[in-house]
């Protein structure tokens, strides 16, 4: 039992967990980076991106001399490939605009546009081909829709990262109050495939009216082509560098790696082949591949962990709040736990009175001490009932200088008609002359009170004449007043011996498992140590050792 401040001292500390729980909640939440747009790039993160443009730089490096060898025309490799392309690029564009409805920004919906134009041109290339769906392809004039189909490709898609990195710190981050955001993207789709119908009406209906690029389904026509690669080259390295300089988060970071795998597909035109089907040609589709898959990867990768953040911080949150129900159950638990022995023996006088003054003469002799400690008992149950309501509020310090042994007196005169009853035989070896300890009397009485009858029970299962309590206390002659309780009893477990200081954790059939916890956690906090000396079948020996003086204070 413990009064005011022990079961605020109790609890106080039982909840600064929770505290300390609640506190981290709203910081993750504060601190919760809601897409990856915004998350800054860190240096694991550098590093893996670094390892992926050396792969390909190493991978150039290593096809660069068989790049104008001919290979094997494969009709349905560009339709494959580019499809998958397709898709891929389709899906980072959902993600994307999934990120601006989280956190509307502009500069999301240019680059999911650019995206759409990437996988659309890259899958009207397919149609456009000559050999993918038709031998003359589906639409357009066989020999230069495709290639007019790709320039549109590696055009629009680093427009629009070129706008993306432009825009991302300057155009407003928030959209407008009016302008929802289903409302917004669905009005950016609707123009990107605007533009997509009309660019894709020209190089196809039109096609006449183009330069030639193409005189059969495998060769360049003249040198504009390859100058149209060295132009898309420089695009594509415009966006890069404008990325380069305005850089700041995962996304920066991988649609740069994504424009540098995007680079070998124009360098093998310029330099290794500028012809189809050669070992160059098909490497830098797989290239394009590769990049188009960096961004998508890197998406769901950040968006998994960014989902197991948000999954702990719920749990973190969903624990909070269940902590509290169980302060609360454990406030409510410890109010019957702490009122138990004081109404108990407030019941036990007022039978015994009744009993006396029923009897015929009445005896009036122990009147006087049964009244008196009924009244004690009353006023230990009202400290009790205001510590409940001190609970969240700051109390000043009560400790002051108090003899370990007279407490341990006042103890056993409270519990003489418990251990009369129990007929438990008392022996004490008290020291004598020890140090006074600085704590709060009443907290001392109710862990000894806790101690004492804890010991009482344990020795129920014994014969009468076995049970002996014996309370010593010892000076370990420099700072520290030892008080031991030792029972005669069964002892406790050797399973149970690491627990028996757990809230709730109890081996009696109608016990709750909280007095020595708050035993404890009272002993503890007035600067001491509450542990069990010894348990076998003599019985246990519980220790409370306290610091002399003003020690416990510091």
């Amino acid at each position: 039992m413990k009064s005011a401040q022990g079961l605020q001292a109790d609890f106080g500390t039982a909840a600064s967990p929770e505290a300390a729980a609640e506190n981290s909640v709203q910081r993750e939440w504060q601190d919760f980076p809601l897409v990856i747009a915004t998350m800054p790039a860190t240096d694991r993160q550098r590093t893996v991106a670094i390892g992926v443009v050396i792969a390909l730089a190493a991978a150039t490096a290593a096809i660069a001399p068989f790049a104008s060898i001919q290979v094997g025309r494969v009709d349905a490799f560009i339709p494959v490939l580019q499809t998958v392309v397709c898709v891929v690029d389709l899906v980072t564009a959902t993600l994307l605009f999934a990120q601006f409805s989280i956190q509307p920004q502009l500069a999301l919906l240019a680059l999911a546009s650019g995206y759409i134009f990437s996988g659309s041109f890259a899958f009207l290339q397919t149609l456009a081909f000559p050999g993918g769906y038709a031998p003359a392809g589906l639409i357009g004039d066989r020999l230069n829709t495709p290639a007019w189909m790709y320039v549109l490709w590696h055009t629009t898609f680093p427009a629009a990262i070129l706008i993306y990195a432009l825009s991302k710190d300057t155009i407003g981050a928030a959209r407008p109050p009016d302008r929802p955001a289903m409302t917004a993207i669905v009005t950016t789709v609707a123009c990107v495939l605007a533009a997509i119908a009309g660019l894709t009406w020209i190089v196809t209906v039109k096609a006449e009216y183009l330069p030639v690029l193409f005189t059969t389904d495998v060769r360049f026509h003249t040198r504009l082509p390859n100058q149209i690669n060295i132009a898309l080259l420089l695009w594509g390295s415009t966006a890069l560098a404008v990325l380069l300089f305005r850089r700041r988060t995962i996304l920066d970071l991988w649609l740069m790696v994504t424009l540098l795998a995007y680079m070998p597909n124009f360098l093998v035109a310029i330099i290794g082949s500028s012809i189809r089907f050669t070992i160059g040609w098909y490497a830098a589709r797989c290239f394009i591949l590769v990049g188009s898959c960096m961004l998508l990867g890197v998406l769901l990768v950040e968006t998994t962990l960014l989902y197991s953040r948000l999954a702990s911080a719920i749990i973190l949150q969903r624990r909070e709040r269940t902590n509290r129900l169980l302060t609360v159950d454990a406030v409510t638990a410890a109010i019957a736990h702490e009122l138990r022995t004081p109404l108990g023996v407030i019941a036990l006088n007022a039978d015994t009175a009744l009993s006396q003054l029923r009897s015929n003469p009445p005896e009036l002799e122990d009147m006087d001490d049964i009244l008196t400690d009924i009244g004690a008992e009353s006023h230990r149950a009202g400290a009790i009932i205001t510590s409940m309501r001190e609970l969240s509020k700051k109390t000043t310090d009560r400790r002051a200088l108090a003899s370990v042994e007279d407490v341990a007196r006042l103890i056993l005169r409270l519990l003489q008609h418990d251990l009369q009853i129990n007929e438990v035989s008392v022996a004490t070896e008290f020291q004598g002359n020890l140090p006074a300890v600085h704590l709060d009397n009443t907290h001392l009485q109710q862990v000894l009170l806790n101690l004492v009858k804890n010991a009482i029970d344990a020795m129920s299962s014994v014969p009468p004449e076995a049970r002996r309590l014996r309370l010593a206390t010892n000076f370990d002659g420099h700072s520290i007043v030892l008080l031991s309780v030792q029972d005669s009893g069964p002892g406790i477990p050797l399973e149970d011996r690491e627990r028996i200081f757990d809230p709730f954790f109890t081996t009696k059939s109608g016990g709750m498992g909280l007095g020595l916890a708050i035993c404890f956690t009272v002993v503890e906090n007035h600067g001491g140590k509450l542990r069990l000396v010894k348990s076998d079948s003599d019985g246990s020996i519980f220790e409370v050792a306290i610091p002399v003086g003003g020690r416990a204070a510091e």
